[in-house]
């Protein structure tokens, strides 16, 4: 089932997923157009998990816009509601072209742009061919659909082999940390080998310190390890501790009003829930809300009886973050003593996990 989450295409993930917290460093980008005199230039940008929009005006088809950045950052450079996007900063960088070819435009003196390019040129062929999918995806029957689903998911994998081999080319790349970082929703196990291949002068970048630091929250999740005790807020504002529910088998689920494939999997939840919550298990429900009433509502639609904690915070909510989840529907399933013993089960998964621990085992014993 496809997730709901942050990192929905490479090259629009915010750089705030690394937020670098280096010192501001002077950027300036100058753009020399032809056809663009009067026109406005409006950039788009995320710096340090602060989004803005600056704006300026070509003065004989020359602008410039200055900013203070944090390390690189991918820019959105919109004239005339037409979009494109660049790495730039730190330093200076230049744009050319002519107005109404935007798509001819050139930019120089970005070493992490250049990189860009080589990796769109990498994985041409296979966004060509994730191009063709979804016009087919349009006209296609539901069967037809299906096959096509399949198809993009294939292609989703050579994305990944495709990557890794850059990443192993050019491990002194910022590019390449910014490859992993849209990696880290997928979880430590797929992004620490990843990270090993950067080169010591990567790591030790602001961005390469911030990715290590990432990991290392992501592997607080792995299995095996001990769930810390946590406290939130219910639909009361009654503070409840994850460890008031030791001694049993508590499957932990991220999941928000506003996710779709997260109300699609509360039926699951339910039945499991109403099948072994006599013989020992529980759900405790971790919303990414942010508004209490949406919450509440879905509770009530979605006619969940366990206990549902928020902070009402969204993506920013405390237990989410200090486990590193950056997409939801995502579980974590811990045994009596707090210890996780398995993630991210959904449908037959969790159904056969907990028949395994609840029927099969107790008939072997």
């Amino acid at each position: 089932m496809k997730k709901m989450n942050l990192l929905s295409n490479i090259l629009l993930i915010s750089m705030s997923a690394l937020s670098i917290t280096a010192y501001a460093q002077n950027t300036e980008l100058t753009g020399q157009i032809k056809g663009l005199s009067g026109a406005t230039v409006k950039i788009n940008y995320n710096n340090n998990g602060v989004f803005k929009v600056d704006s300026v005006t070509a003065v004989n088809d020359i602008f410039t816009w200055k900013a203070n950045l944090n390390g690189p950052q991918l820019i959105s450079l919109v004239i005339d509601n037409h979009s494109n996007s660049y790495f730039v900063g730190p330093g200076h960088t230049k744009l050319t072209g002519v107005k109404d070819a935007s798509q001819s435009y050139k930019l120089t003196g970005s070493p992490m742009q250049d990189d860009a390019k080589v990796f769109s040129e990498f994985i041409k062929d296979l966004t060509d061919q994730e191009a063709m999918l979804s016009t087919a995806y349009g006209k296609a029957s539901t069967q037809e659909k299906e096959a096509l689903n399949k198809k993009r998911e294939e292609l989703k994998i050579q994305k990944k082999v495709r990557a890794n081999k850059f990443i192993a080319a050019h491990p002194k790349s910022f590019f390449s940390i910014y490859l992993i970082a849209g990696r880290t929703g997928y979880g430590y196990a797929e992004v620490k080998p990843l990270y090993d291949m950067l080169a010591e002068s990567a790591k030790q970048t602001e961005a390469g310190k911030k990715l290590s630091q990432t990991l290392e929250t992501l592997k607080k999740s792995l299995i095996g390890n001990q769930m810390a005790d946590f406290v939130q807020a219910d639909t009361s504002g009654k503070q409840v501790k994850l460890s008031s529910f030791r001694g049993k088998y508590v499957l932990v689920d991220f999941w928000a009003s506003w996710c779709g494939p997260c109300r699609a999997e509360n039926p699951n939840v339910l039945k499991a829930y109403n099948a072994y919550k006599d013989k020992g298990f529980t759900v405790v429900g971790i919303s990414l809300d942010d508004k209490a009433a949406n919450w509440k509502k879905a509770i009530r639609d979605d006619k969940m009886p366990w206990t549902q904690l928020s902070d009402l915070k969204g993506w920013k909510n405390e237990i989410s973050t200090s486990y590193g989840i950056q997409a939801i529907p995502s579980n974590l399933l811990i045994d009596p003593s707090g210890k996780i013993i398995a993630k991210d089960l959904r449908g037959e998964m969790l159904e056969n996990k907990l028949r395994e621990l609840f029927i099969t085992n107790k008939k072997s014993k």
